[in-house]
């Protein structure tokens, strides 16, 4: 039989569990938004989306969810942060030569430097 306190806290664990869960899935579906707005901006396939968003976050040092808030914003609001604008360009870039060499068979990896 389980105590009452073991119990408060078993439903309490799920309760947290469900609370992440959703996060989580706000946080997917906020991704999956800001990839459509960069393959439209970049006339890119949906795994070049990807590829630019995890690009920009790791160039930016700027959390990848942030990364698509902001791009999911752009159109409405008309401006990007300036780091997030000064990244685009360079991992559209990078998006492009990747699936470029993925096209041809180059096994090897696509070098970049930090966006200017």
């Amino acid at each position: 039989m389980i105590g009452r306190d073991e119990q408060t806290d078993q439903v309490e664990a799920l309760q947290e569990e469900v609370e992440q869960l959703r996060r989580a899935l706000g946080s997917h579906a906020l991704v999956d938004q800001a990839i459509g707005v960069v393959i439209t901006v970049g006339g890119l396939r949906p795994e070049q989306g990807w590829e630019v968003l995890r690009h920009i976050s790791q160039h930016t040092n700027i959390k990848l969810r942030e990364v698509a808030r902001c791009l999911v914003d752009w159109p409405t609001r008309r401006r990007l942060p300036e780091a997030v604008r000064g990244a685009l360009p360079a991992a559209l870039e990078y998006a492009r030569t990747q699936a470029e060499a993925a096209d041809r068979g180059d096994e090897r990896e696509v070098r970049c430097g930090r966006p200017g």
